[in-house]
């Protein structure tokens, strides 16, 4: 039994080869759709097509009736086909960018929300540890503390030292 190498429609759609070839992968007509609406909002792509259609509708106007490739009396058919083809492949491209353009935004949000969710770990973390530290430092004799010992220490010595001269009187001298 020869096996078949190409999946059908009963395939799973991650399986099925598609039945328009693709040129390039999506990435490319992806990136091509992008620059394609970057480059229409322009200011430079609406002054050369303000440009391109007064030279159409100037040369279809004034030049002598042979010339006219889209005369004026049947309304520049030519050139509104033109323009109804471009802004037919470019609404689906300008969707199409902004479609990868919210994949792009959904990515970066995740990312996003999980840095914040790390800082807000470290910052728990090191909140606990600022704690810890307060706790262990109240523990921790302060200069006063042991001033006021080591004075108790020192009149407690005095105090021994004066009693074991008054006991002994002749080794004092």
């Amino acid at each position: 039994m020869a096996r078949r190498t190409d999946s059908g429609l009963d395939s799973p759609k991650g399986l099925r080869t598609s039945f328009v070839p693709r040129l390039g992968g999506r990435d490319r007509v992806g990136r091509f759709s992008e620059g394609f609406a970057r480059a229409m909002g322009t200011t430079g792509f609406l002054v050369g097509m303000t440009v391109f259609v007064v030279v159409w509708i100037a040369f279809n106007t004034y030049a002598p009736p042979a010339a006219q490739f889209d005369p004026r009396s049947l309304n520049y058919t030519l050139l509104t086909l033109i323009l109804s083809l471009q802004a037919s492949y470019a609404a689906p491209l300008i969707l199409l960018a902004q479609n990868r353009q919210d994949d792009r935004d959904r990515v970066q949000f995740e990312q996003d929300r999980q840095r914040a969710e790390r800082n807000l770990a470290d910052t728990e973390y090191l909140a606990r540890e600022v704690v810890a530290l307060r706790l262990a430092v109240r523990e921790l004799a302060s200069k006063d503390f042991i001033r006021a010992e080591l004075r108790a220490l020192l009149a407690e010595l005095e105090e021994q030292r004066s009693l074991e001269r008054d006991r002994n009187p002749e080794g004092a001298a």
